[in-house]
Parts: structure tokens; C-alpha cells; sequence
């Protein structure tokens, strides 16, 4: 039910109680306040087609049901070497799961909308499905050690980084970038458009070795990516433990771990739809079974603006 009064719109109904006081105990009816201020942001900037849904699935979940609008940037492909059949697949497979992480909600967007965009002068797949956009910006993926695959000429986000290489091209030819440089500038254009929300939150894999130690190297690039972003930005920043989840205790209520994992059986179950062996929660059952147990991230504050 919604009820406007002068000056601000009440939304009545289930759900989380913003600037307010949250009710304790059963059921109860919660408010949301929402005044001219625009609506909170989340931006989850990813290597890969499932890294949010296993390191921070329960969250993107909560924020987006929360009201907040998301932003997806998946930086790679995720092709593992592999053919197009594949990386496509795990695209269509990423878009499951964030229909699952909005819930009933995607069912008023049943067709999931897809188009070409142009952003700093490169082309850049762009899904909506309802209150969330994914960018797909089709990278080559780096390999677990960062040193890329012959399929692409060896061609990696850290080896773009690190100025072993001056450029790094789009696995479908859609679009090159002259360097780290120009992948920052993009992806800054991706997390704070013009029209942007004033409050953002950028969510990423924790650069920090101490902090986050045996991640495949992709995920830390999107992390220091992002961190390399930060500077003069009024955006705040969440950065989140990646393969070393599973050897941390168990942190997740049995609500959180349901719904982490039917976000990331959504994504798998797309991907055996198509070919069997794809299955990643099958490859490595313990592995998966434990990240949905788990979710660690520290907060940075943001920075300071130029």
C-alpha cells in the first residue's frame, strides 16, 4: 500500500524498515521513508560470470530487495580459454542468477533486455531486468596465475596492469582498450555515470594479499581496478574475501546460506542446461558448499574529493 503525504511518499508493506525503527520478533508490518534523495546504488565489479553470486551472493540479494538499484560490471569473459558457446552461456547463466536475486520482483520483466552500448568510445553488452543493469565487457580471462591462455595471445588483466602488454581486446573483437588507463576510465564511466545516484557503493574482491591470499588473479585485478578508481570519488567501497571464503568459520544464518545458494543454482543450473560438464558446483562440491556458508568483506570509507 502507499500512502503520499506532503513532501515524502510512505510505502507500506513487507520488507525493511529504512529510516525508521526495524520491528523485532514474527511478523510486522515495516515502512519505508522515501524522500526526493535518490535511491541508494550498488555497483559489484567482477571478474567472472559467478564470482558475486559466491562471495557476496546473500548481499547483492539483500541490497537489491532492499530498494537499492544494482549495477553488474563483469570485466571477462570468463572463457576459460574456451569457445564462444561457452563464455555466452555463462552470461545468460550470470542474468539467472540476478533474477534470482531480485525475486518476485523479475517477474514483472519476464524478457530480459539486451543491446550494444557505446561507452567512452567502446562497445559494451549492456541486460536490464528490472531495477538492475550487467555490463558484459568480454575480456580476455587471465587463468588462475594471470598469465592469460594461447587462445588469446596470453592477453590478461594483469598483464595489462603490470605493462606487459598495451592493450587488451574484447574476446569477440567488440572492443580494444589502450591500457589500464583507458579500462579505468571506462569502468569509472560504467560506476558513476551522469545521472549516477549520489550514494554509491562499489563492492569488489579484496586486493589485499594479507587480507584476501590465494584468489585467482583476475579477481584481485578487479579489486586493485577498483581501488585504483577510488581516488577523489564520493563513493564507499566493500571488498570481499574471494577463494580463501571456504577456510574462514562459518558466518552466515541458515536464511542467508538458502538464498546464497539458490542464487548460485540458478547460475549453475543454466550452464548444465546446455552441456552437463559445465556444472561447476559438481567440479568441486566441498568448495562451493562452503562459500555459501560464508561471506567476509571489510569496508573502506570514501576518499577524500580532489
Amino acid at each position: 500500500m502507499t500512502l503520499v503525504i506532503p513532501g515524502r511518499l510512505l510505502v507500506l508493506g513487507a520488507g525493511l524498515l529504512q529510516l525508521g525503527l526495524l520491528g523485532s520478533g514474527g511478523s510486522s508490518l515495516s515502512v519505508r521513508y522515501t524522500s526526493n534523495t535518490a535511491t541508494p546504488h550498488d555497483v559489484f565489479v567482477v571478474a567472472h560470470e559467478d564470482d558475486w553470486q559466491l562471495f557476496m551472493g546473500d548481499v547483492v540479494a539483500k541490497r537489491i530487495k532492499a530498494g537499492h538499484s544494482a549495477t553488474f560490471v563483469y570485466l571477462t569473459a570468463g572463457d576459460d580459454g574456451r569457445d564462444s558457446l561457452y563464455w555466452q552461456t555463462r552470461e545468460r547463466a550470470a542474468l539467472q542468477s540476478t533474477r534470482a536475486a531480485i525475486g518476485p520482483a523479475a517477474a514483472d520483466s519476464n524478457a530480459i533486455s539486451c543491446s550494444t552500448m557505446e561507452i567512452s568510445e567502446h562497445t559494451i553488452r549492456k541486460c536490464v531486468i528490472a531495477n538492475t543493469e550487467s555490463y558484459f565487457m568480454r575480456l580476455p580471462d587471465g587463468k588462475r596465475n594471470g598469465a592469460g591462455f594461447a587462445r588469446h595471445d596470453y592477453q590478461s588483466l594483469r598483464r595489462l596492469r603490470g605493462k606487459k602488454i598495451g592493450i587488451i581486446a574484447a574476446v569477440d573483437g567488440s572492443a580494444i582498450y589502450h591500457g589500464w588507463q583507458d579500462l579505468k576510465a571506462t569502468v569509472s564511466n560504467l560506476i558513476s555515470p551522469g545521472s549516477a545516484s549520489a550514494e554509491i557503493v562499489v563492492h569488489a574482491n579484496d586486493p589485499s594479499v594479507p587480507a584476501n591470499p590465494h584468489d585467482h588473479f583476475d579477481h584481485r585485478m578487479a579489486g586493485l581496478l577498483v581501488n585504483d578508481l577510488r581516488n577523489g570519488q564520493k563513493w564507499n567501497t566493500e571488498y570481499y574475501v574471494g577463494y580463501a571464503l571456504a577456510t574462514r568459520a562459518a558466518n552466515r544464518s541458515a536464511d542467508d546460506a538458502r538464498e546464497k545458494t539458490a542464487i548460485f543454482l540458478a547460475y549453475d543450473k543454466e550452464m548444465i542446461r546446455v552441456n552437463k560438464a559445465w556444472s561447476a558446483y559438481a567440479e568441486h562440491p566441498a568448495f562451493y558448499s562452503e562459500c555459501m556458508l560464508r561471506t567476509y568483506a571489510r569496508k573502506a570509507r570514501a576518499s577524500r574529493s580532489r
